[in-house]
């Protein structure tokens, strides 16, 4: 079928077009005159009128940028604000210090905690080095399962944009630790510190003391906080073509 609005090709019937975002019966109910739509051409025929309209059907593009999500200025609204609230908290963590510890002294620490505690968990059978990584692995791979459901379960590509943040926000979270893999000088739970608690009981001592790595907990907690900078800010420049995106969506309507 062809869209009444946009006249793009479509390949299947839909409720709603993938390239302008109308809502077919919604369109047709203000538009009846327009309403009646040629033949549809045979579906194993696709076309594109330019560049930008092939790029935006290439599989990575489909699953990254087409939302299949109700697209009401109301969810714009709501989308915008929680955008501004993570670039601003963004900001703030990025902007601070390892030594300062932003990440760990905010309330995500709180939430990402459980999920480091139950990696320990979870790796325990693979050995005491694994068990000791699986905190770390733990509080990654939560913010990595919630990014797959919203991105291949409920194809909600902006929730998986802000999971990503949450992803990169845990690297920042976890740098700080390992930066004090020699000093030991962060609380620990049970109002342990790594400088008087037992070998082990500190992560990342014991980590990259196992790896003979110690030495370096500066340089590498220094390179594990920009990686987290980096995903944060790609998950905000996604964030952000989303709702470029859904704002050209709404304004046609």
């Amino acid at each position: 079928m062809i869209c009444p609005k946009c006249k793009k090709v479509l390949q299947e019937q839909g409720v709603q077009c993938p390239h302008c975002g109308i809502f077919f019966a919604k369109y047709a109910k203000y538009h009846s005159t327009q309403s009646e739509q040629p033949d549809a051409l045979p579906s194993n025929i696709k076309v594109y009128d330019d560049y930008e309209e092939a790029a935006d059907s290439h599989p990575l593009a489909v699953l990254l940028f087409e939302n299949t999500q109700q697209d009401s200025s109301g969810h714009f609204i709501g989308r915008a604000i929680i955008f501004m609230g993570l670039v601003v908290w963004g900001w703030l963590f990025m902007s601070s210090t390892i030594d300062s510890n932003a990440a760990g002294e905010s309330f995500l620490h709180m939430i990402n905690t459980p999920f480091h505690e139950a990696g320990h968990v979870i790796f325990r059978p693979f050995g005491q080095f694994i068990t000791s990584l699986g905190g770390t692995l733990g509080q990654l791979l939560m913010p990595l399962i919630c990014m797959g459901t919203l991105l291949f379960k409920t194809r909600d590509p902006f929730g998986a944009s802000v999971t990503l943040w949450w992803f990169g926000e845990n690297f920042l979270d976890i740098a700080p630790y390992m930066d004090d893999a020699r000093a030991g000088d962060l609380p620990l739970l049970g109002g342990n510190f790594g400088h008087s608690s037992p070998y082990g009981f500190h992560d990342w001592e014991y980590l990259l003391t196992e790896s003979n790595l110690i030495e370096y907990d500066h340089v590498l907690a220094r390179i594990v906080f920009v990686i987290g900078i980096i995903i944060m800010l790609l998950s905000l420049l996604w964030a952000g073509l989303l709702l470029f995106k859904q704002y050209k969506v709404i304004s046609n309507l």
